[in-house]
Formats: C-alpha cells, sequence, structure tokens
C-alpha cells in the first residue's frame, strides 16, 4: 500500500542527533517548527508526537466541555471522532458530497448546526481539498471554529491556501504511511497566536518552558498554568522531519504522476468508478479510491489482489456504526446514506513516491482480470 522514500540524508541527521545526546524536543525540533512554518507560508507550527495528539490539543484549546457538539465526517480515521470525546464534547457525523466527492458535505454541515455546536472538523479525504468556501462562509455564520484534519493533506492547495492554513488550526500526523514520514509524530498549524499559545503549553503538561529551555539557562523553575498532556516530539522524529519536508513536494508530484497513470488506465472499465475526477485545486494525492460497482464481492476482490501479491485496503469503516460509537451514542445503520454506500464500494490501491508508472499499469491489468471473473 505504501512505502518510504527514506536516505542518507535522513540516517545522517539522526546519526546527528544520537551523537548530540539530546533526544527530547529541543532545537532540532524547533528548526523543524520553523521550516514548516515557512513551508506554510508563515504562521505558528507546534510539533507533537503524532496526528491523534495533534487533533486533540487542537479541540481542547478551544475549551470545550460536555454538553457541546462538534460536527465532522464519519468517513475518516476514528482518530479524528475520538479527539472530540477526549475534550468531553459529542461528535455530530455529518454525511459526504457523493462517490464524486468523498468529503464532507457542506449543506449536510449546515443541516447538523445546533445552539449547542462549537466547531467543525473536515478531513481532507485522501489529500483531495474539501469545499472550504463554503464551509467557511457556514462557520462564519454560526460563529464555529473550523479544524482542518489534514493528515492527507501536506503540500495540498485549495484556491491559492495550503490546506492546514485555511480554517483556524490544521492538524497534521507524520505517521508512517503519510505524505510526511517521521515513524510517529504529528503537527498543528494555526495564524491565531493565542491558540498557538495555549497549544504549546498544553503539549508539556501545561508548562511554558521544555526541558531545553531550562538548559539553555532561560529559566530555573516552572508553574503550570493549565491542564497539559505529554504530548511533545522527539529531536529525532524531528530530524526525519526537516528532510522529508524538503522532497515533500517532489514526491506529491510523483503521487500525481502515478494517479493520472491510474486514471488512464482504469478508466472505462465496468465495475470500476473513480472519485474526485473533478476535484478542486491542487491534491497531495496521499491514497488512490476507486469504488466497486455494488454487485462487485469486494472482499473476494481483495484475496484475489492479495494472491497477485498486491496489498489493498479500505478507507473507511464508518466511525459512526463502529461497535464503541454504536453503543454509547445510539448511532445506527442508514444515518449517512452517502458515507455508508461509499464505503461498503471503496477499495484503496497502492500509491507511493517509490512506485512507477509500470507498477501502475501492471496493478491495473490484475485489476481488469479479476473483474473479468465470473465469481468476482
Amino acid at each position: 500500500m505504501s512505502d518510504i522514500d527514506l536516505g542518507k540524508e535522513e540516517e545522517r541527521e539522526v546519526l546527528k542527533v544520537l551523537r548530540s545526546g539530546w533526544l527530547s524536543s529541543g532545537p532540532v525540533t524547533e528548526r523543524f517548527e520553523q521550516a514548516f512554518s515557512k513551508y506554510m507560508g508563515g504562521g505558528d507550527a507546534v510539533a507533537v508526537s503524532n496526528g491523534t495528539a495533534a487533533l486533540h490539543l487542537a479541540l481542547a484549546c478551544l475549551d470545550l466541555k460536555e454538553g457541546d457538539e462538534v460536527i465532522l465526517p464519519s468517513l475518516t480515521f476514528v482518530a479524528t471522532a475520538n479527539a472530540v470525546l477526549y475534550t468531553g464534547a459529542t461528535p455530530v457525523f455529518a454525511d459526504i458530497n457523493g462517490r464524486d466527492d468523498l468529503n464532507i458535505s457542506p449543506d449536510e454541515i449546515e443541516k447538523n448546526i445546533t445552539e449547542r455546536t462549537k466547531a467543525i472538523v473536515v478531513m481532507h479525504y485522501g489529500g483531495f481539498p474539501c469545499k472550504m468556501e463554503s464551509i467557511l462562509a457556514i462557520a462564519r455564520k454560526h460563529n464555529l471554529y473550523v479544524i482542518e484534519d489534514a493528515a492527507h493533506a501536506p503540500g495540498a492547495v485549495y484556491r491559492g491556501k495550503k490546506c492546514g492554513t485555511i480554517g483556524d488550526l490544521g492538524c497534521f500526523s507524520f505517521f508512517s504511511n503519510k505524505n510526511i514520514v517521521t515513524g510517529e509524530g504529528g503537527l498543528v498549524f494555526t495564524r491565531d497566536r493565542a491558540l498557538a499559545e495555549r497549544i504549546r503549553t498544553m503539549r508539556s503538561h501545561g508548562m511554558k518552558t521544555l526541558s531545553w529551555d531550562k538548559y539553555r539557562g532561560r529559566v530555573s523553575s516552572y508553574d503550570i498554568e493549565r491542564l497539559g498532556y505529554n504530548y511533545r516530539t522527539t529531536e529525532i522524529q524531528s530530524a526525519l522531519g526537516l528532510i522529508q519536508l524538503k522532497k515533500l513536494d517532489r514526491n506529491n508530484r510523483r503521487r500525481k504522476k502515478l494517479v493520472n497513470a491510474y486514471r488512464k488506465e482504469l478508466r472505462g472499465i465496468e465495475g470500476v468508478s473513480l472519485p474526485f475526477s473533478r476535484s478542486g485545486g491542487s491534491p497531495s494525492y496521499h491514497i488512490f479510491p476507486i469504488l466497486l460497482a455494488p454487485a462487485i464481492d469486494r472482499n473476494k476482490a481483495v484475496e484475489r489482489l492479495k494472491d497477485s501479491g498486491i496489498q489493498s485496503s479500505v478507507h473507511y469503516p464508518p466511525v459512526h456504526l463502529f461497535s464503541f460509537y454504536r453503543n454509547n451514542f445510539g448511532f445506527q445503520e442508514g444515518m449517512l446514506p452517502k458515507t455508508e454506500e461509499m464505503s461498503r464500494r471503496e477499495l484503496t490501491l497502492p500509491l507511493h513516491p517509490l512506485m512507477d508508472v509500470e507498477d501502475v499499469k501492471w496493478i491495473a491489468n490484475q485489476i481488469k482480470k479479476i473483474l473479468k471473473s465470473t465469481d468476482t
């Protein structure tokens, strides 16, 4: 499904960290934050331990409480919704646009707004930007915060603005299958200085100072100003992030080339449709989803791809239908018809910058063979 573009540069920078003797958040992390901020066009970048921590801090800094509601998609990784629960707020799931756009629908967002709604979380599915202009208009109308789950979207651009800079807060993941890879790791981006200050404090137990500040002699003691967490990143992760950030645009261009090849090879195949064929903006092409016709047995297709040496996946089982969410919140099948249908039909094919067009052609050819089988 994915592979990592790691080389001598990453090895060299990690070795420098090991030899420095300073492994927790320090000068390399500061440089990574500065580089990320510059890449985004200016603002505050706060590196954290993982993408879930980024989402939690972005929501927690808004002082959400029990009884508050946050609108978000169900067609996302469960961390997006879990982070809402960490704050005590209630997740309210909105349906997607449809089979050509698997992102959250602005119309469905507006339908779900109540007097208890405090924020909207969007997730740029696959690195394809959401309809942010419409979503921001809704947020302004109802005085709501907008958080971008940009785990799939580093480098993606919507109407001249990088995803993660458009709402109030942008959250990134650097997990091993992402466009920027540090193993674990994440980051919160914002241009709101007050929110950035809260997040920096909350990522380290509520302290305004880190161990690196004490080492440099800036402080000798500390105070706890608000509830915080241990969400610091490490110098090793930041060293990897600095090099991976330099590779991001190049590797996103490689992903685009592979996606264009997939579209050329799979276009017109009976039983396969291709979402985001009319996507606006400049995507980051994190994953390549296809939709199988309802009559096709997806499980059999997955097994036959596996027999051919091709890994595939599903992005995603709907969050609202997981047992935990059904049992604790009363969510039921049929609540989000478009989300549920697309989740039943979606299949994710391999996509990463170490592939080439010949790999895509071979995978597409295997899919054609599999779909011609009468019992698939």
